[in-house]
């Protein structure tokens, strides 16, 4: 039911995007030949004529169209008729192509308004996180470091982590012996091997059967920062460091804790400080304890960037009083969000979050789904508001195929005084067209894959 009430919040905003191009059309007396819910690709599950607007739905839902007779090759509305669209000035144009970002925008703001309304609480996006359990191995370093059940975890590492999976991003990237380090701890390592065993170069392979001094202070790797987009995850964390290759990793296993190595002629000095240098990187946690913040011990987490906790999760609600404090905290909450978007789709346009990373429909309806099931319809519809912000992001960029696009076209008119030659337009919308149905098929593999691989992971 969660995924079906998704569904339908999903499918409104798609009805809104093209209600607002509808809306804007039939302002400017411009005919409308079909209006479509879906793509037509596929049966059609539905089809009715509406005085001269043929209504369709079409069985692929997730997307939607308004036809013009400028669309139709065989279309018999004269080519001079001002019905057309493509005679109306560039200005009622303009409104026409971007009347569906606007009525998404417009939705996006009702929606969080009217759940500022009804439920008199607004999210803040921060929470208190609070220890419910340790459930660490006993020899873990997180049942020396004081840590107590009931503990709010306030900072680490200096860094407040009030996000929702801020504590889980420190101590995933804090992973000890993950297989990688950074150049400063190998160079240092390398000196103070290279201190005590003065006779080998830094890539001579050291003859089998030598003995090689470990330094009896290791340069540890130091604690990682992470920053407020990381922390917020709407920016990957990609640290400066190098991985080590397997027969590295074998002689880290093989050197640790050992203060003297017999080698066996297959490694060199700089290979042991590669080795030496992969560690435990520390994590320093301050928490709150009866109204008092405390400095715990170092917590180390494991290799695959555990501490050994269990957490509960408590967001920071911001209370809504009245009428004013509803504008203004649905506007606040609106503008973060968005804010957040612009900032994750200028990480995909430069390649720091990879197009693996993209997500679609197919996945946010099930992520819906379980929000709705979890959280409440509120954090539902809040989400459905989040999507049609991004709807209204994506179709205004100035990409051919997307209202963008067109908008595009019309600027180009505006300054070269004429209109962009209808061939060599529909040729570019035809390539654009093509990229964003193939686009959209990777997105849809990619959220498949997704939801299938925990079937086969064991």
């Amino acid at each position: 039911m969660s995924v079906i009430i998704m569904i339908l919040l999903i499918g409104l905003l798609i009805l809104v995007h093209e209600l607002g191009h509808l809306g804007a059309a039939l302002l400017f007396k411009v005919k409308v030949d079909k209006f479509g819910i879906g793509l037509p690709i596929g049966p059609t599950l539905w089809e009715k004529q509406v005085g001269s607007i043929t209504l369709v739905v079409h069985a692929f839902l997730f997307g939607g169209y308004v036809s013009f007779p400028d669309d139709d090759k065989d279309s018999d509305l004269p080519q001079n008729s001002p019905d057309r669209l493509m005679n109306k000035p560039v200005w009622q144009r303009a409104i026409i192509f971007s009347a569906g970002v606007i009525a998404n925008v417009i939705c996006a703001y009702v929606l969080v308004f009217l759940t500022a309304c009804l439920w008199h609480n607004m999210p803040s996006g921060k929470f208190d996180m609070y220890v419910n359990d340790i459930v660490a191995p006993k020899d873990a370093s997180v049942w020396q470091s004081g840590m107590q059940k009931g503990d709010n975890i306030i900072q680490i590492n200096g860094t407040d982590v009030n996000t929702k999976y801020g504590i889980n991003l420190y101590a995933l990237y804090s992973a000890s012996f993950d297989g990688k380090t950074n150049e400063q701890t190998v160079e240092q390592n390398y000196i103070n091997l290279k201190k005590i065993n003065p006779a080998y170069e830094a890539d001579e392979i050291i003859p089998a059967g030598m003995t090689v001094k470990i330094p009896h202070e290791i340069q540890k790797e130091g604690k990682i920062i992470l920053s407020r987009n990381v922390l917020n995850a709407v920016e990957l964390y990609k640290p400066d460091e190098i991985k080590l290759s397997e027969s590295r990793i074998k002689l880290r296993d093989e050197i640790k804790g050992k203060k003297f190595v017999e080698t066996d002629g297959t490694y060199s000095l700089t290979d042991l400080a590669y080795a030496l240098s992969d560690t435990e990187r520390p994590l320093y946690i301050k928490v709150m304890r009866d109204g008092r913040p405390i400095e715990l011990k170092t917590v180390y987490s494991d290799k695959d960037g555990l501490i050994g906790i269990t957490l509960n999760r408590k967001e920071i609600l911001i209370p809504v009083t009245g009428l004013k404090s509803a504008f203004k905290t649905s506007y606040d909450y609106l503008y973060n969000e968005t804010k957040s978007m612009l900032i994750v789709l200028k990480q995909l346009f430069t390649g720091k979050i990879p197009l693996k990373n993209m997500h679609g429909v197919v996945l946010i309806t099930k992520m819906g789904g379980d929000i709705i099931s979890s959280e409440g319809i509120f954090y539902g519809i809040l989400l459905t508001a989040v999507i049609s912000m991004n709807l209204a992001i994506l179709n205004i960029l100035p990409i051919p195929a997307l209202d963008g696009g067109h908008l595009l076209f019309l600027i180009i008119e505006k300054i070269i005084g004429k209109p962009v030659d209808e061939e060599v337009s529909n040729k570019i919308m035809t390539v654009f067209f093509i990229l964003l149905i193939l686009l959209l098929v990777f997105v849809l593999l990619n959220d498949i894959y997704v939801l299938v691989k925990p079937l086969f992971v064991k």
